[in-house]
């Protein structure tokens, strides 16, 4: 990059603002609506459009609603969506075998997606935390969350969901050596264009409570994730986890939260070159929210602006709850 500057008054940068038109030849990153991953959360029932309290304009549908979003948002062209269950407590289980039951929320919703509008791409999640009766994403004993027998009940999530149809596999769990288990076992199952954007860099965050609520995890979670998900004091980690899950077959990989990482998303992209994405997380999503419910700043602007900032950290693509309201916006 150039760092070459004529002296005042040569150099007026303000030329290069004086009008919409100007800026916009000037404007280093911009969002298009082929950034967006938009999150959904599924619920049981049918005509089921349930509010999330905390994550205001969210909702948790029922598989026959949740597949009239997924059209809007083809419609849109958002070019995929995520899929997250709100499962019933009664079907959460020690042994989390939901979470690899052919007929659960997500294997069902996957299908009648894909009967629908084929041509949207769908991400799923992989942890057994919606499924598990002690809310963590592995499996709990005596107080330790077993890494090595969580692998195998994730492998056979991920079948489950690649059978169903799932375009994006994403492993949440933050287990060590799952992205290689997983890769295997979808290249031996012949599933091998299913793609794994890997939740590589998750950290251990305050900003995921809304998020909780709306999957049922807030009540069911015993203790914390710290022992598995990422410390917020490390960066160089982040890049040794995203190496480690690179080389194990992941094709791309996640920094969550987005905004408050911005460091860990411009380190990843710009000294691994691989593809980046980011999650805005449900926090950053209600803060916004929560400030324009209180006229305190512009929502349209400062949802604009939050995902430029994404963008010009090096994301090559953004998981949001505003890909809707943004995609109109774009489209406007």
């Amino acid at each position: 990059m150039s760092k070459l500057t004529a002296p005042f008054p040569a150099a007026r940068f303000r030329r290069a603002r004086k009008s919409p038109a100007i800026r916009a030849l000037m404007a280093e990153n911009e969002v298009s609506v082929n950034d967006l991953i938009w999150p959904v959360f599924l619920t049981e029932g049918e005509g089921v459009e349930d509010p999330v309290a905390s994550m205001p304009g969210v909702l948790r549908r029922s598989v026959d609603r949740v597949t009239e979003a997924a059209k809007e948002a083809a419609d849109l062209g958002i070019p995929a969506i995520c899929l997250f269950p709100y499962t019933p407590m009664e079907k959460r289980t020690k042994d989390c075998a939901e979470a690899w039951n052919p007929e659960n929320l997500t294997n069902r919703a996957i299908r009648a997606i894909k009967a629908v509008r084929p041509d949207l791409a769908i991400m799923t999640d992989v942890a057994l935390d919606p499924y598990n009766i002690d809310g963590h994403d592995g499996f709990v004993v005596d107080g330790e969350i077993r890494n090595d027998e969580t692998i195998e009940a994730l492998v056979k999530q991920t079948l489950s969901q690649a059978e169903a149809g799932a375009d994006i596999i994403g492993p949440s769990d933050m287990m060590d050596g799952r992205i290689a288990a997983m890769r295997n076992a979808l290249e031996a199952g012949g599933h091998h264009n299913v793609l794994i954007l890997s939740y590589a860099a998750k950290y251990a965050s305050a900003f995921y409570g809304p998020f909780r609520d709306a999957v049922g995890a807030t009540g069911a979670l015993k203790g914390d994730k710290k022992t598995y998900q990422m410390n917020a004091a490390n960066s160089d980690e982040a890049l040794r986890l995203v190496t480690r899950d690179i080389t194990e077959g992941a094709d791309w990989v996640m920094v969550k939260p987005g905004m408050p990482y911005l460091d860990i998303c411009s380190r990843v992209k710009r000294e691994l070159e691989v593809p980046t994405f980011a999650y805005q997380v449900s926090g950053e999503y209600a803060m916004i929210r929560a400030a324009v419910q209180n006229g305190w700043i512009d929502g349209e602007r400062a949802m604009a602006e939050s995902l430029l900032c994404l963008k010009r950290a090096g994301c090559d693509g953004i998981l949001t709850y505003f890909a809707p309201e943004m995609a109109r916006a774009l489209g406007a």
